[in-house]
């Protein structure tokens, strides 16, 4: 099997590095298979700390419009991958780990979401994070919705609605991003901040994150199933198809 992804297990660290930069590590099945394997892997070796980053110009661009327009049902393919992510995020909340997201370039799609699952997002100063579903006809998926507790419903809605680019400053004053640093610093910074973790007391982080994820970030697998549901069913109707298909066809599109 293709390899579009790399752990490294150190100590009781994992790494993980979503590793296909000649297409801005989007997400499919396979992808989102590894990376469920994974994150199982960190849980059995007991680490502490893990860290999803990414290799290229980009965290992830989001999801394989290629492989969505080649699918002979798109609805059924889409229900399938958001389905298989969404079991990615619930394991990244529940993990008992600190999950450091590590954003250089774009965090796009469902990029945006799986960046935002972190407890802690550390950006390079270029990063950019977009949502970008609606341009090609679909809802947001990938656990989308929960930013409305981090962002807000007003500046969530409009993300969702007009596809800007956030700025990883802008996303640093929103409370989205821990950190912002110089691009060529964040992997020092990224270690530093694994160091002091791993130099505290594992409980109380533990139970930090059960307390405050508790409280603000309450998730369950029907928040993401409504999720799911609607965004295969975009894919399935006109304008989702026209969507993919103007992507693919590099034009933009036409919809009813």
């Amino acid at each position: 099997m293709p390899t579009d992804l790399l752990i490294h297990i150190d100590g009781s660290a994992a790494w993980i590095e979503l590793a296909e930069p000649q297409r801005g590590c989007p997400l499919n099945l396979r992808t989102v298979a590894q990376l469920a394997a994974a994150i199982a892997g960190a849980r059995a070796a007991d680490c502490a700390v893990v860290v999803l980053a990414s290799s290229g110009r980009a965290f992830s661009v989001g999801g394989d419009i290629k492989d969505f327009a080649a699918a002979a049902d798109p609805g059924a393919y889409i229900d399938e991958l958001a389905h298989a992510l969404h079991a990615v995020i619930l394991e990244l909340h529940a993990l008992d780990a600190i999950v450091i997201s590590v954003v250089q370039g774009v965090a796009a799609g469902a990029g945006f979401p799986l960046a935002a699952a972190a407890d802690l997002v550390i950006a390079g100063e270029s990063a950019t994070f977009t949502l970008a579903y609606n341009k090609i006809g679909l809802t947001p998926d990938g656990g989308s919705s929960l930013l409305t507790s981090t962002l807000g419903f007003h500046r969530t809605m409009a993300l969702a609605l007009l596809n800007p680019l956030m700025t990883a400053s802008e996303a640093h004053s929103a409370g989205l991003v821990s950190a912002v640093h110089p691009d060529g610093e964040v992997t020092a910074a990224v270690r530093a901040v694994v160091e002091t973790l791993l130099a505290g007391s594992r409980s109380a982080q533990v139970g930090t994150k059960r307390l405050l994820r508790g409280r603000a970030l309450p998730l369950t697998g029907s928040d993401l199933d409504l999720e799911a549901s609607r965004i295969s069913a975009a894919a399935d109707g006109p304008d989702g198809r026209e969507g993919v298909r103007a992507f693919v066809e590099k034009r933009a599109p036409h919809f009813g």
